[in-house]
């Protein structure tokens, strides 16, 4: 059997994002979530009683909600999220606040993307999701 590893390139400044966009999101609902591992979505999400309502991945996307559009995921994201079945939802992490839906209420196009290849990386390029500006979305500002 082959003995490899598959790089992760997180740092510490992309899960404070992280960590800033889910406080934001539960927040709205006064709310609470779990960080699950490193090869499943992102988080659990509860109400204030304590039940899971949802799960959640959260992308970091380093420009403003104005200019964030078209939305970029991973395909293979989408599908873990959803596969969850219990109200899936992505959340983007902007420079001025999120962006966040359900996935069942917005469309988006499939095709191939990502970003310049990076050294050890198998992910940079894939199968990827974009979606435009549309009703299901909605905004909370930092």
């Amino acid at each position: 059997m082959q003995n490899y590893t598959i790089m992760r390139f997180e740092n510490d400044t992309s899960v404070a994002r992280e960590k800033v966009a889910i406080e934001k999101f539960v927040n709205i609902f006064d709310g609470s979530f779990k960080k699950l591992g490193p090869n499943d979505v992102d988080f659990r999400v509860f109400n204030k009683s304590g039940e899971l309502v949802a799960y959640v991945e959260v992308k970091g996307r380093f420009r403003t909600i104005k200019e964030a559009y078209p939305l970029p995921v991973a395909a293979r994201k989408i599908v873990k999220l959803c596969d969850k079945r219990l109200n899936p939802v992505m959340v983007w992490s902007c420079i001025d606040g999120i962006i966040y839906a359900k996935v069942s209420e917005i469309q988006g196009e499939v095709k191939w993307g990502g970003r310049k290849p990076r050294e050890h990386s198998v992910n940079d390029e894939e199968l990827m999701v974009y979606y435009e500006k549309q009703k299901g979305f909605k905004y909370v500002r930092f």
